[in-house]
Parts: C-alpha cells; sequence; structure tokens
C-alpha cells in the first residue's frame, strides 16, 4: 500500500515538473495563436494563477461556484445549466473559467453582478493553489471532458468537492486515457461526482475510474434558440430565391473534400433541380480564425465569397450560382440553422468525431452527417433513428443527398417534423443535474 501510494506521488510530481518545464512553450503558443485571435492576449498572466488588483479587489471573500466550460460548446452548454442553478439558488455567485477565446468571449454574456470571469489555471500544482487561495470555491463543476490531474489533487487537499457534469467519455478519449492510466485513473478516482450524459459514457467512466452517480442526458438538448436570430432567419429566407444547404463547424481539410466535391458535380450535366447550383451554399467555419483561409481557399477556387459580416439588409448575391456564403460571425448559429433547409456536420467527413448536432435539429434543421461522429456518437445515432439526421459515407454522398433532400418537400418536411419530436423527447437533462448538484450546492 505504502509503495503504491509512493508510487503515485512520484508520477504526479514528474507530470507536475513537465507542466512547470512547458510554462515558456505555453506562452510562446498563446503569443502565436494571439496573432489571429486576439483574446488569446488577453490576461495571459491569469493562466498561472497572477491575477490582476481589479480581480483581486472585487473578490472580497470566497464561496464561488467554480463552474469551467473550456471552449464554445461548453460555454453554451453552461448557460443552460447557469440559468437552471441560478433559478433554484438565487444570489449564487460564479466563477467561470476557459481554455478558449472563443469559450470566454461567449461567457462574457453569462455573468451578473458578483460573478468573476478568469481563464483556467496551467495545471501546476503552484498555479492551481493560487488560484484556489484567490477565490475560494465551494465547489468546482467541469463541463463535459476537461480534467486536469493537479486539479483533482489540489482540490482534493483543499476540501474543494469537483464534479464532472454532463459528462461524456468516448471510445477513443476512454483508450487514450487507459493509455495513461498511471496519470488518469487517479484523476478520475479522485473526482467527487461524475454526471454522464449517457449509460455508455458511464460505463467508459467507470472503467477509467470515476465514480458515476448518475446518468441524466444532455444538457444541451435544453437549450433554446435563440428567437431573435430565428425570426431574422426567417425574414431573410422569405426573400430567397433558391434553399440554402449550409456546412455546419467545418474543419480544416472538409472544405477542400466539399469544393472538390462542388466543383466535380459542376461539371456533370444534370437536371437543374439536381444540380448543385440548385441551391445556395453557406460554410461556417468551427474555428474563428480560419475565416480569412476559408475565404482565400473559396476564391483561388474560382467561386465569389459573400460574407456574413458585410451582410446588412440580408444575404447578398443570393441570385448567383458563382457566389458561396460564409458565415464569419461568432455567436449566430441559429441565424444560419434557420436560413438552411438542410445542414453537413462538419468534423464528420474527416476522421475528427464529428460536432453536436443538437443545435440544428432545435432549429428544425435536418443534418446529414459523415462516418466520424465518435465525439458525439449517442446523439448522432439518436438523432439518425429518429429521422432528424442522415448518414452518408463521404462528401460526394452528403452533397448529392442534401440535394434531394431540398428538392422534394414532402421528405424535407417530414425530416423537419422529426427534428422537432427528436428535440422534444430528449429535454430534461438540466434539472436532473441541478436536483443530483444540490448536496454540493447546499452551503452556497
Amino acid at each position: 500500500m505504502m509503495r503504491t501510494l509512493c508510487s503515485k506521488n512520484v508520477v504526479r510530481q514528474l507530470y507536475s515538473l513537465a507542466m512547470w518545464a512547458l510554462q515558456p512553450v505555453l506562452r510562446r503558443k498563446l503569443q502565436r495563436r494571439g496573432r489571429d485571435e486576439a483574446g488569446y492576449l488577453q490576461a495571459i498572466d491569469e493562466r498561472f494563477g497572477h491575477y490582476t488588483p481589479a480581480i483581486t479587489q472585487a473578490v472580497t471573500q470566497g464561496g464561488y461556484v467554480w463552474v469551467h466550460a473550456v471552449s464554445l460548446g461548453e460555454t453554451r452548454a453552461g448557460a443552460v445549466l447557469l440559468q437552471a442553478l441560478r433559478a433554484a439558488h438565487p444570489g449564487m455567485r460564479i466563477l467561470l473559467t476557459h481554455g478558449t477565446a472563443t469559450g470566454r468571449a461567449q461567457g462574457v454574456s453569462l455573468l451578473q453582478d458578483g460573478d468573476v470571469q478568469v481563464w483556467q489555471p496551467w495545471d501546476t500544482p503552484a498555479a492551481v493553489q493560487r488560484f484556489l487561495t484567490q477565490f475560494k470555491p465551494c465547489v468546482g463543476l467541469i463541463l463535459e471532458t476537461e480534467l486536469w490531474p493537479n486539479w483533482v489533487d489540489q482540490c482534493h487537499k483543499a476540501n474543494v468537492p469537483l464534479v464532472l457534469v454532463n459528462a461524456r467519455m468516448s471510445d477513443k478519449s476512454m483508450r487514450q486515457a487507459q493509455r495513461l492510466a498511471w496519470l488518469s485513473r487517479p484523476a478520475y478516482l479522485g473526482l467527487s461526482c461524475v454526471l454522464a450524459q449517457t449509460e455508455a459514457d458511464a460505463e467508459r467512466l467507470r472503467t477509467l475510474g470515476a465514480k458515476v452517480d448518475g446518468v441524466v442526458g444532455n444538457v444541451k438538448f435544453d437549450a433554446q434558440p435563440d428567437a431573435t436570430q430565428l425570426a431574422q432567419a426567417h425574414a431573410w429566407k422569405q426573400k430567397l430565391k433558391r434553399p440554402v444547404v449550409l456546412f455546419t463547424s467545418s474543419r480544416e481539410g472538409e472544405e477542400a473534400m466539399w469544393l472538390d466535391t462542388l466543383q466535380a458535380l459542376k461539371d456533370v450535366p444534370l437536371d437543374a433541380h439536381d444540380h448543385i447550383n440548385a441551391v445556395q451554399w453557406l460554410v461556417v467555419p468551427r474555428h474563428p480564425q480560419r475565416f480569412d483561409d476559408v475565404a482565400a481557399l473559396m476564391t483561388q477556387r474560382g467561386w465569389t465569397v459573400s460574407r456574413r459580416s458585410t451582410w446588412h439588409d440580408g444575404p447578398a448575391n443570393d441570385d448567383d450560382v458563382n457566389t458561396l456564403w460564409l458565415g464569419d460571425s461568432l455567436g449566430e448559429m441559429a441565424l444560419y440553422y434557420g436560413l438552411s433547409d438542410a445542414a453537413l456536420l462538419g468534423g464528420s467527413f474527416a476522421p475528427l468525431g464529428g460536432q453536436n448536432l443538437i443545435e440544428a435539429t432545435a432549429c428544425g434543421c435536418p443534418v446529414i452527417m459523415g462516418p466520424h461522429t465518435f465525439n458525439f456518437a449517442q446523439a448522432a445515432q439518436l438523432a439518425e433513428e429518429a429521422g432528424a439526421a442522415l448518414r452518408v459515407p463521404d462528401m460526394a454522398q452528403a452533397v448529392t443527398t442534401a440535394l434531394q433532400m431540398v428538392r422534394f418537400g414532402p421528405d424535407e418536411s417530414a425530416h423537419v417534423q422529426a427534428c422537432a419530436v427528436f428535440s422534444q423527447a430528449h429535454r430534461g437533462a438540466t434539472q436532473r443535474t441541478v436536483q443530483a448538484l444540490l448536496p454540493y450546492l447546499k452551503t452556497n
């Protein structure tokens, strides 16, 4: 027993030493990313547990509920959870942390008086200790997948319960964690509670040593699309001459596949209704730092590009079959889904695991997905079974399927109705999560 404990301590010490040595590398990486996304240059010292006088003076006492939403998707899920938590516990003060610039930018809208927003602490004992000492959270709620060994260790030493909420775990991630079991297993064992999205997620998390207290569903199903954006999309859509097909959350390499397919089909003599010119194509890259690169790629391929950032009273050049639309804005996915009659799911055509399709279906936009959806396997399977999503083997089939879907009105209408049924059937996870968190929040 003593030998095992010593081995674990040595492993964590070696890991901590490596993380300490990597701090200059992280600073350089942030500087590089900041050239494309200025948000990464904001308050860099916060990542190492050093806070400005303004932050220090604002924090007059502890007792924060620490909510960590690493990126944009987790922050959107956090919005749903925070609304329910505040309703159940009025006066709750939130400490909101992120790892990406898009997550932090989105998170600003979730703050209320008394809340604090900073970067997540880099996973060294010293940085995490400074973070915990500064804010004195009463509990940590980590959304979905983000877990760091020193977070768990230092929270345990500080008597701060750490809960993994809306937790998911893919087969691929589980195998990666198992290869690093000497480091990952103590971290999962050290969690106070895990609330999983699905039974499959729960089983994988248990395999890694986590104490799973419940399978409560996915809180993202409880998110309501932005009504103002949907209304704007509906108004614009009435003026369009062609249906719109969206390539949503596209990833690097996938835009080239898509453009190759469009070019190949453009050169094939087909019935006008089956031709790619029968629809207006819209692409929204997953990462905003790639907006300009994607625009350049489309221009190089001979297309005219109309960017959302240049629109005033609606989409431009919607009658030009040589024009592709580029969604180069943040926080407007409901607008894009509302404009669209079908969506190709980014991340699923290259082996990247897919993206979340729940928001698309909530907006009534049927989804066509490729073979790679392992990051969101359960949601993808359920959507496919419900008829809210279709699975195809490759990009070429995705494009032709989209053309067929928007051409045949009754079929498209059936898929739209399936989206509504699918979305409604899986709601309720947020309230189940809030109820499960009650023992950890009663002192706040």
